[in-house]
């Protein structure tokens, strides 16, 4: 399964805890990316632009997407852009891999960037930046299979909930648990 969302979502740390409650692997996509790049993604921005940076994420989405349909149960954050790319968004929904989307107000989102300066965000400049890359994105976002509002809950309880979320989907498509 997928989380998406902005910057600042929770992607990740929602992705450890969900993963733990399901003994499912979690694994975030930018760390992947980075770790087969050889350089960060601020790096990648810098050096080569967006463009390249989408190219290479792309490439890795569809690596995951084949290491998925080979069984594994897995919960994976995708960068803020990633479903938000239309070839991305596309290959996404086709794949039946549930999307969970972790919804917040714009402002708590901001204020959650803002208090993680170790975080590197090369689309994260100034609010009207953030803003409209924010505006820009939700409407990709607002297709996933599922919304969760995350505003003033713990990590621990969005997992829960989309653990729940995940239990009757499951149950839905007539899967045996």
């Amino acid at each position: 399964m997928f989380l998406v969302g902005f910057m600042g979502a929770g992607k990740s740390s929602v992705g450890r805890a969900l993963g733990q409650l399901l003994g499912w692997v979690f694994e975030d996509l930018d760390v992947r990316i980075e770790r087969e790049a050889g350089s960060t993604i601020a790096e990648m921005f810098q050096a080569f632009g967006e463009q390249h940076f989408r190219r290479v994420e792309r490439i890795i989405l569809q690596d995951v997407l084949l290491e998925l349909r080979g069984g594994a149960n897995r919960v994976i954050a995708l960068g803020g852009g990633t479903f938000a790319q239309e070839e991305n968004h596309k290959i996404l929904q086709a794949s039946g891999v549930p999307t969970v989307f972790l919804a917040a107000p714009l402002e708590e989102l901001w204020q959650r960037c803002q208090a993680d300066p170790r975080a590197e965000r090369p689309l994260r400049t100034s609010a009207d930046k953030f803003r409209e890359t924010y505006k820009a994105r939700e409407k990709f976002y607002r297709n996933a299979s599922v919304r969760v509002e995350t505003e003033g809950k713990a990590v621990e309880a969005i997992a829960a909930e989309i653990a729940g979320v995940l239990k009757s989907l499951r149950t839905e498509q007539g899967e045996v648990e």
